[in-house]
């Protein structure tokens, strides 16, 4: 996370374009890289060394259902944005969900120097974010035997191929989709990667909730729909992935960890409505950050839920990671005459285009 300077030369930076085939070139099979970036972006915001300003949500009475978020962020040496958007909607037209971009700024110039497709981003290190929570949060340091998975887009999948990319074994994997088709591509997915695990259709989400001691909730509800805190009864761990599938009284009767108190306890998630219900934050026994460096445990006797809102810091981490990858191999490819090399101050020269398009 050291950055790269850009413009030590006196040239005005150029822009490169980083598309969604050379993301996931540089991502492919470095699971436990990703996990690390991730944990070392988490650790260095807990230094006080990063910058995650609060996220802005762009709602739009035409598009009642849609949103765009802006993501902030700086570590030190890069600074960027993700701008990511969610159109529900896009599912029935047999296009994503979430579509996003990611900016990384030279912190010489401030210069936007690379754009990168970040989606391919978002998944993997909301999947790393994911696997080092259910490290630190297993019981007992014990990791699940049965997982189970409520919503089973890509993100789901994603965090499946990084749990079995980083070790993870399991006796059973279980599935509920609102979508049976995508869960039963799931569980063939899942048994193409671990031939010796037993993969459950789950008819419902209860039989799933009370199977399982790991479950992943990565849907799209935008309401509570798992509202029985007796479904989990068995303490299993919780990754809350979506924000907002579980019901007041759920978070309620179980411990609960963040990633960021003030990123989380907004926009009408499962712990903000806890927070509305009761009127305080007590409920909220700390952030990941704080288990990693031992500040807080897991209680043992209730159910733990880890609710994520996805910190800017991530992106930026795991974009830069894609980043300098790709400029260590001069595998980046160069928009020519992006910048205006006019409005450059008198010495700095502009980069021609016959200077070529691979750096």
């Amino acid at each position: 996370m050291s950055g790269v300077r850009e413009s030590d030369n006196g040239e005005v930076p150029p822009l490169r374009v980083i598309p969604a085939s050379d993301v996931a070139e540089v991502l492919a099979g470095r699971h436990a890289e990703v996990v690390d970036v991730v944990r070392r972006a988490y650790q260095v915001l807990g230094e006080g060394l990063g910058v995650n300003p609060p996220s802005s949500f762009l709602t739009m009475p035409s598009h009642p259902t849609s949103r765009i978020i802006a993501l902030p962020a700086a570590l030190p040496g890069i600074a960027g944005i993700k701008w990511v958007s969610s159109w529900p909607q896009n599912v029935g037209r047999g296009l994503p969900r979430a579509t996003a971009v990611l900016i990384l700024n030279d912190m010489e110039t401030g210069f936007p120097m690379a754009c990168l497709e970040g989606s391919l981003i978002s998944a993997a290190r909301t999947a790393g974010m994911a696997v080092l929570a259910a490290d630190a949060l297993s019981a007992s340091g014990s990791r699940p035997s049965r997982v189970g998975f409520i919503g089973t887009g890509p993100i789901g999948t994603t965090i499946w191929e990084y749990l079995a990319g980083t070790g993870w074994q399991f006796e059973q994997v279980h599935a509920f989709d609102t979508d049976k088709n995508r869960a039963i591509a799931f569980l063939d997915r899942v048994s193409g990667t671990s031939s010796d695990v037993t993969t459950v259709l789950d008819p419902s989400a209860e039989p799933l909730v009370t199977s399982c001691d790991l479950i992943v909730l990565a849907t799209v509800a935008s309401t509570p729909h798992l509202t029985h805190p007796g479904w989990f009864s068995h303490r299993p761990l919780v990754l809350n992935i979506s924000l907002r599938d579980l019901s007041p009284e759920v978070i309620l009767a179980s411990s609960n960890f963040v990633d960021d108190v003030e990123h989380c306890l907004r926009e009408r998630t499962s712990v903000h409505l806890a927070e509305q219900r009761v009127g305080h934050r007590g409920f909220v026994n700390g952030t990941l950050d704080d288990v990693l460096c031992g500040r807080a445990k897991r209680p043992p006797d209730r159910a733990c839920v880890f609710s994520p809102f996805g910190l800017g810091v991530l992106d930026l981490a795991v974009g830069s990671f894609v980043y300098e990858t790709l400029r260590a191999g001069r595998l980046l490819t160069q928009v020519e005459g992006f910048f205006d090399g006019a409005v450059a101050a008198p010495g700095v020269k502009a980069l021609s285009s016959a200077e070529g398009r691979l750096v």
